[in-house]
């Protein structure tokens, strides 16, 4: 993703769009309902398809695909997508958050019209899923998804799934202001939670989608440079999951085992229990609890928990 924030290029998306105000917006904004995918940089796919279809027993489509391209589903309609970067080890492990909407062809027309620049036409795979890319006030891509009348069916393993909910997704963001305009007055989230670590300032900011109860995460406060650890553990992915503990002992049977023999299991500021992972290009997954176990710091939620994804 592009980390380094340039203000011409929020000031330019800032002017492109002279008034969000609902009055003035063009069209209406079809619903947008949730996490789709994610796409990650992979420098070994092979390696990396070892942890999300052994150790967390995503399925993978192709089923025994090792190249660019693969995805391992969470569910019908959420996934991880490993892509080969154009240049390994770099430390930028993230190419784009993709969320879900009910109509992908009239959120672009909408988009447009409010002065985001979009393709002139939507993608249309082989499953029927029609999509489109635009880019945040920062340049990060970010893709909407309509799902298709042939999504993957259940796996027989999908009982070996170690969740089935990808809840959220989180990305380094430089200015908030900028970001909000985007999220917030085009698209329609809402804040969902804020709070940091002290409490007296914001590090983490949760936008959840309109008419669903998934969230995008700001992550604030990075240094200008940030380290390939720093990015890796900023821009990461969170499935949900009912308890962290069943979820220790599940992955323990498949031979994990947490790293100096320390509990791994933490509570957040925003009082839910969670349990971190590292993919082999060192992004993180933070497994996290559906319910709060103690009352957030900072603010209180404003929005429906999540929970998990009925069926597959």
């Amino acid at each position: 993703m592009k980390l380094n924030y340039l203000p011409l290029a929020s000031a330019l998306f800032a002017l492109s769009v002279p008034s969000l105000a609902p009055a003035q917006q063009t069209a209406a904004r079809p619903a947008i309902t949730g996490i789709s995918h994610l796409t990650l940089f992979a420098d070994d796919i092979p390696k990396s398809k070892q942890f999300y279809a052994s150790l967390l027993g995503w399925d993978p489509i192709p089923s025994s695909g090792t190249q660019s391209g693969i995805r391992f589903y969470a569910n019908h309609s959420q996934y991880v997508e490993l892509i080969t970067p154009a240049t390994p080890g770099g430390a930028e492990r993230l190419d784009s958050v993709g969320f879900s909407t009910s109509n992908a062809d009239a959120l672009r027309k909408y988009l447009g019209a409010n002065g985001v620049a979009v393709p002139k036409t939507v993608s249309v795979e082989k499953n029927g899923d029609r999509s489109f890319l635009v880019h945040d006030p920062e340049g990060n891509k970010v893709s909407f998804v309509q799902e298709g009348s042939h999504p993957p069916v259940a796996p027989k393993s999908a009982s070996e799934e170690v969740s089935n909910h990808i809840m959220h997704a989180g990305y380094v963001v430089r200015d908030r202001a900028a970001l909000d305009h985007f999220y917030k007055d085009l698209l329609g989230f809402h804040l969902y939670w804020q709070g940091g670590n002290p409490d007296t300032q914001v590090n983490w900011v949760m936008m959840q989608v309109p008419n669903g109860t998934d969230w995008i995460e700001y992550m604030l406060l990075l240094p200008a440079t940030p380290s390939r650890g720093q990015l890796g553990s900023a821009d990461h992915l969170a499935p949900g999951v009912t308890s962290v503990a069943e979820l220790q002992a599940r992955l323990e049977k498949r031979g994990w085992k947490p790293a100096d023999n320390k509990n791994p299991q933490i509570l957040g500021v925003d009082g839910k229990m969670q349990l971190d992972l590292h993919d082999p290009d060192g992004t993180r997954v933070e497994f996290m609890e559906f319910k709060p176990v103690k009352e957030a710091c900072c603010s209180a939620y404003t929005g429906v928990q999540p929970s998990p994804t009925p069926g597959w």
